[in-house]
């Protein structure tokens, strides 16, 4: 698989575009005024503690206080310790280190969790646990035996704190696991020592930036090359790679043309249309994309995709394209959380399980959990994606100021309507000399042409003259009555 990262750096943001066989996979933005919480460590100051809902709200210095939750607390199971309620745990005013699970969300705040964990290169250290854990994407049983007796030996027996061993370690030398140990290990000396004397809330820690996270989590034996943008900054990834993985120097490569490395590689073009509702199908066929608050849903249409022979083919290949596509759009968007796919009915037991199986293949290779449920009794597919951080809309996007994120306004006709309730309410309250309506010009038009004989016809009723005003900074909905 031809797989690259292209960076792009500006004083304002990072963005990367992660590529496989020149085709836009994932979508990662990093902007400075909002840096993501994930992986942080602070000293926190618990604020409430709530019985009822087994959860403490803990003020670690961010704009809304983050949540923990009772399940998300450390337990150290080696001593039979077992878990309590939250009110035996902790207690208001209590200071606590933390780290962040999960980025404030629209109105919810940081999810916390006081297990620790510091991520390398090759090894996750847990500093309170002390057994050594292995990814599951690692293969055999002898494989994985013999992994976890190297790094036992590396650790040695009198040292304290586990590992979970990541995949990128599966053809890593001794010296270079050993490295690892010996950062990560210095890492957690060094939070610990800014906890003596500190006042909550403050930073512990602090995770690598975007850049620096695409080498250690995101670069894998198939990545061919990593360009940036920014030679000031290639020179500082070169510098971090040759102290944490020098094993990708070779890879890093700076760009330097006249056009921008987004614009040449086409990937200003898919933002655009991964903001867009409708996502095309090579076949004719089409995606309808719709995010809410709480759950995404994904609607699949035919379109003009009129190609199989019978209707029954035509349907099924749609299906098909519509999996790989799917399983993209959500990596490129970042989507996460409860997601419904409406795929088109299919009468076939056997095309709705081959569907199925290219959607759970199309997934496979996403860095984030997911987990698919098969077809309901509706026909929809049900499934979940963990949600870390915001998607690429909530980063990139607000909701629209004239129709409040419902997707569509009230036509100029349904306005007229309410103006003409509102005026009867307001003669009906206040004795004014006239009344003067201000709305868009659109509203005015229709009150000058159409509507113009149920204006006069108000007029009479009430007894006052009505005069009208176009605003041309006025929203189609936006309307005011003035008292004269």
């Amino acid at each position: 698989m031809n797989e690259a990262f292209l960076i792009n750096f500006t004083p304002q943001e990072t963005r990367v575009a992660q590529l496989q066989n020149g085709a836009v996979q994932e979508l990662h933005i990093e902007r400075e005024r909002s840096r993501g919480f994930v992986g942080n460590i602070y000293l926190g100051r618990i604020v409430r503690v709530l019985p009822g809902m087994q959860s403490a709200f803990i003020d670690i210095g961010l704009e809304r206080t983050a949540f923990l939750h009772v399940a998300d607390i450390w337990m150290d199971r080696h001593n039979g310790e077992v878990s309590k309620p939250i009110e035996k745990q902790l207690h208001e005013g209590q200071n606590l280190m933390v780290q962040v699970l999960k980025d404030p969300i629209g109105s919810k705040g940081a999810r916390l969790s006081t297990q620790i964990s510091i991520a390398g290169r090759l090894l996750v250290y847990l500093p309170q646990e002390r057994h050594i854990g292995i990814s599951q994407r690692i293969g055999n049983e002898e494989e994985r035996l013999a992994l976890r007796e190297r790094v036992q030996r590396l650790i040695g027996p009198a040292e304290t704190g586990g590992f979970i061993v990541r995949t990128m370690a599966e053809r890593a030398a001794d010296a270079e696991l050993a490295a690892d140990i010996a950062y990560l290990r210095k890492t957690w000396d060094e939070i610990k020592s800014r906890t003596v004397g500190a006042f909550p809330p403050r930073e512990l820690y602090c995770d690598l930036s975007l850049a620096q996270r695409v080498l250690r989590d995101l670069v894998s034996p198939e990545t061919e090359r990593i360009v940036i943008d920014s030679r000031e900054n290639f020179q500082k990834l070169r510098g971090f790679a040759e102290l944490y993985m020098p094993q990708v120097l070779n890879l890093l490569k700076h760009y330097s043309g006249e056009r921008t490395l987004f614009d040449l590689h086409g990937v200003e073009e898919e933002i655009q249309k991964a903001l867009s509702r409708r996502v095309d199908l090579k076949s004719g066929g089409y995606l309808i994309v719709d995010q809410t608050e709480a759950l995404t849903t994904i609607d699949v249409n035919t379109g003009g995709f009129v190609g199989a022979r019978t209707f029954d083919d035509t349907v099924f290949k749609t299906n098909l394209e519509a999996a790989q596509a799917i399983a993209r759009q959500l990596r490129l968007r970042n989507l996460g959380g409860i997601i419904l796919i409406d795929f088109i009915d299919m009468e076939s037991d056997e095309h709705r399980s081959a569907v199925l199986a290219e959607l759970h293949k199309s997934l496979a290779g996403d860095h984030t959990k997911v987990s698919v449920g098969g077809f309901t009794s509706l026909g929809l597919v049900e499934m979940t994606r963990k949600r870390t951080r915001e998607s690429l809309a909530h980063i990139l996007c607000e909701s629209c100021p004239t129709c409040g994120g419902r997707g569509q306004i009230k036509t100029a006709r349904t306005v007229t309507y309410e103006v003409l309730r509102e005026l009867v309410r307001e003669a009906r309250q206040f004795d004014a000399r006239e009344f003067r309506i201000l709305a868009s010009p659109g509203v005015i038009d229709l009150f000058l042409d159409e509507e113009a004989q149920a204006l006069a016809m108000l007029s009479d009723f009430v007894g006052k003259p009505i005069s009208l005003q176009a605003e041309t900074s006025y929203n189609p909905e936006q309307f005011d009555i003035v008292l004269l």
